[in-house]
């Protein structure tokens, strides 16, 4: 139970934009993300009191997110929407390698099992640890850590990726842009 409302205040303020980038990275959508954080947050103060003061309010939020997605996510897919994928295929995207890179790994991401997604996602990108995930996502721990591995798997095989070496610029496309920049000709 919260004691202390305006903490309690302070603690979610505190949050929200983690719960804005898990929001992004879960739907894939910024004005989803927006409105499933907001109602994230009116959940968590309308609940407040359900809330026990001490424990993990991140991993709370998180969970209340969560639930809000899959909640609204299975409203949805009864509805028939156009989502936008059509439109994205259209769309010419710049020739830089970094924005490529990052493209085909947001697809890679996308084409994840939605468990495993989310599971990297809380651990890789929001910092959470793997006993938290578990948590949030009412696993055991060595589900979110199968989970996580599967992904990082899967991604290292759509990606193509083997090393290290496997990411950023080329060496010739870096020596090219290099000796651009610095006013060296290249052949």
């Amino acid at each position: 139970m919260v004691t202390d409302p305006e903490r309690f205040k302070d603690a979610l303020l505190a949050e929200l934009q983690s719960l804005r980038a898990f929001a992004i990275s879960i739907t894939g959508n910024v004005e989803r993300a927006d409105d499933l954080v907001q109602d994230t947050v009116v959940k968590a103060w309308t609940n407040m009191n359900g809330y026990t003061e001490g424990t993990n309010i991140r991993a709370w939020l998180f969970t209340i997110l969560r639930n809000t997605f899959y909640s609204d996510f299975r409203k949805r897919s009864r509805e028939v929407e156009d989502d936008g994928a059509h439109a994205s295929r259209l769309a010419v995207h710049a020739p830089q390698h970094g924005h490529m890179d990052l493209e085909d790994f947001r697809r890679a991401l996308a084409q994840l099992p939605d468990d495993q997604r989310e599971a990297l996602i809380l651990v890789g990108a929001s910092g959470f640890s793997y006993e938290e995930a578990a948590e949030i996502c009412g696993c055991a721990l060595g589900t979110i850590k199968s989970r996580i591995n599967r992904a990082r798997a899967r991604l290292g095989e759509m990606l193509s990726v083997t090393s290290g070496a496997d990411f950023g610029p080329d060496a010739d496309s870096f020596a090219a842009v290099a000796g651009a920049g610095a006013g060296v000709k290249t052949d």
